[in-house]
């Protein structure tokens, strides 16, 4: 079978596996702190006789956009944006440290300060607790205050920021690491907006044309496909017809 139709399939793989990028970062247009992933292909010409203007499409592994995202005031005293390229540290559910930018904390009956999704947000010297029934409060520096009933306020601990000079990957679980899995220390200089979030850094206009874009070359590749079977089906008539 000809070649084409193989050049025809990378194209067509590649560009499915392009949407399922770009729908991942729709949908998560309005998730907090989230980063959007970024995905491109390079064209690498096939090695052989009479191949030479044949290319396939391989994909290229590009990450994410490190972009800070917009901030958006909430006034809740648990909702914390991180300023700069600095990111809040949590436990994951396999038991190391991870990395996020969604800072909309939350507690829990017993005083443990933990994402959204549960997860313990770590400080300068493990998971934070606050005492029951206190007001809790953040400082632009991550220190963690619980104000008592009695009016007074206390420093419970303070919140674990990195600030990574190489960029972080993100893992299955939509966490990041370090490439080499190793454990950021924490950055005294780091600092935080509290009362706020930082949105997606999705760009929802710019994600719509690239998935109509993305459509349309599937399209085309498919189209070629069609091409090359119609030809060979021509051929082997004809070949036929010959030898009749």
């Amino acid at each position: 079978m000809d070649r084409m139709i193989y050049v025809g399939m990378a194209g067509a793989k590649m560009n499915m596996q392009r949407q399922d990028v770009l729908s991942n970062n729709l949908a998560n247009v309005s998730t907090t702190g989230f980063r959007a992933q970024m995905e491109a292909t390079r064209a690498v010409p096939v090695r052989g006789d009479g191949a030479s203007t044949r290319v396939y499409s391989l994909e290229t592994t590009v990450g994410y956009d490190d972009r800070s995202g917009p901030v958006q005031f909430t006034g809740r005293s648990l909702d914390v944006a991180a300023q700069g390229n600095s990111w809040f540290t949590v436990q994951a559910l396999d038991g190391t440290q991870a990395y996020t930018r969604a800072g909309s904390f939350t507690l829990t009956p017993e005083g443990v300060l933990t994402t959204q999704s549960g997860l313990q947000v770590m400080g300068d010297g493990g998971p934070i607790t606050l005492p029951a029934g206190s007001i809790p409060s953040i400082a632009p520096d991550g220190t963690v205050s619980a104000k008592q009933t009695n009016g007074q306020m206390t420093a419970v601990g303070k919140l674990k920021m990195v600030t990574p000079t190489d960029k972080l990957v993100r893992s299955e679980d939509g966490l990041f690491r370090t490439g080499d899995g190793n454990e950021l220390d924490a950055d005294p200089a780091a600092r935080l907006q509290d009362g706020a979030l930082e949105g997606s850094n999705v760009n929802p206009i710019e994600t719509m044309v690239a998935m109509i874009a993305a459509a349309r070359q599937f399209e085309t590749q498919m189209k070629l496909m069609q091409t090359a079977e119609t030809d060979e089906r021509q051929a082997a008539q004809l070949l036929s017809a010959s030898g009749g």
